[in-house]
């Protein structure tokens, strides 16, 4: 959508390097003069604020690789290394172990404002793959980093988690060995797990080129879910429109991020996991960071391991098939009643695994999981499929500069 350059630097240097590698006029096209649409509104800000989270892991985590030993004896030790001996280690640490949650905070809104405004829907089908496989490799570099402070809950949690692998018929138990480097989790697993932590999010880097490739040739979507029809009335340009939405709106997640950083820095850490792993003393109640809750949740909801397993599974596969689970010619839940209420109902769902994923099982507890976990797969198998001709929607307007000037006439009638 962003077209070809027309971007022609001043100098006769600027033109010599533009004419062999057309790097400015690249960035130009795709971040100065790209067209946007002129009714998005801050949730679309969590993109950029995505972009520089992952910026800061990458930075904070390379800094930290340079003092951190992935040993079974010197791990933990020098983890405790960095936060007292290294100038200003605590702060990279706490920067890393909070840029991680306020990273998957930032990027469960992102995937809700896509399901809510029907970001996945045609044309930016692959848009939305390419992020639900961004989310599988954070989900993926996230339980390898929680393991290297090689505490008692690091400990345990690898011991959980590697353990589920060997219930994959055939290949399950030599995934599992080769995970643990031997027969159990020891100083093997935690060298295979630093390398693949320090790995992936290179690889999500090049997923995140490849998710804002994709966004730049199917265009943005917007709010009210309606196609550019016309440059010149639907749209603006990204710079300096879009970019101070993204700056005011980054502006106010850093002070979130500052304050959890300097003032409460280990409230999102577990206590076990701070005292040394050992492999005789298993932490009372083994639970992982917040953002995987959910899918923990439903794995304990399921007594068999091999269908808890499946299940956990199906849970991340079926977002890669969202784009053809709803069907409906309406993008937007603004003009969905139906949709919009199912949504809302999907998020507690949502927020109720979570918590159920944080508390110690007992029959009851497991039984709402079931519940919910029915609810999670409903709202996808289900109710996406029967709302998308089932669904009486609202009308829509006709482009986006009637969407805003219809808003803008109704808001200047209830001044009056």
């Amino acid at each position: 959508m962003s077209g070809p350059s027309t971007y022609v630097p001043k100098s006769a240097i600027g033109r010599w390097f533009e004419s062999r590698l057309p790097i400015f006029g690249l960035v130009h096209s795709s971040f100065i003069a790209y067209p946007v649409p002129r009714n998005l509104n801050y949730m679309w800000t969590f993109g950029a604020i995505l972009s520089f989270m992952l910026v800061a892991q990458i930075v904070t985590g390379v800094v930290l690789a340079m003092h951190y030993i992935p040993s079974s004896t010197q791990a933990f030790a020098s983890i405790d290394n960095i936060m007292r001996n290294v100038n200003y280690g605590w702060l990279i640490r706490y920067l890393h172990t909070n840029g991680a949650s306020l990273f998957f905070f930032a990027c469960y809104i992102h995937m809700f404002r896509g399901l809510y405004y029907g970001s996945f829907k045609p044309p930016r089908e692959l848009l939305w793959i390419i992020g639900v496989i961004i989310y599988i490799l954070m989900m993926a570099t996230a339980f390898f980093g929680y393991v290297l402070p090689w505490g008692g809950m690091s400990f345990a949690g690898a011991t959980v988690i590697t353990n589920l692998t060997s219930a994959i018929p055939l290949v399950g138990n030599a995934i599992a060995h080769w995970l643990w480097g031997g027969f159990a989790v020891g100083g093997p697993t935690l060298t295979r797990f630093f390398a693949l932590h320090y790995l992936l999010p290179f690889i999500i880097a090049a997923f995140v080129a490849l998710h804002v490739w994709a966004l730049h040739v199917a265009g943005q979507n917007n709010p009210d879910g309606i196609e550019v029809k016309d440059l010149k009335r639907d749209t603006v340009a990204f710079t300096p429109y879009a970019t101070i939405k993204d700056v005011v709106g980054l502006s106010v997640f850093l002070i979130l991020y500052v304050w959890l950083v300097f003032y409460i820095p280990n409230y999102l850490l577990d206590a076990d996991n701070s005292v040394p792993a050992n492999p005789l003393a298993t932490p009372a109640h083994v639970v992982p960071e917040w953002y995987l809750l959910p899918f923990y949740a439903m794995l304990r909801a399921i007594p068999s391991k091999f269908w808890g397993v499946v299940v956990l599974v199906s849970a991340l596969i079926v977002l890669l098939f969202i784009p053809w689970l709803d069907r409906s010619p309406v993008k937007s839940a603004k003009y969905r009643p139906t949709y919009r209420f199912f949504f809302w109902v999907f998020v507690a769902i949502g927020i109720g695994l979570g918590y159920l994923g944080s508390q110690e099982p007992t029959e009851g507890l497991a039984l709402i999981a079931r519940i919910l976990t029915f609810g999670y797969f409903a709202f996808f198998l289900i109710i996406m499929p029967i709302l998308s001709f089932a669904e009486k929607t609202k009308p829509i307007p006709t482009s986006i500069a009637d969407a805003v000037l219809t808003k803008t006439k109704t808001a200047v009638a209830a001044a009056e």
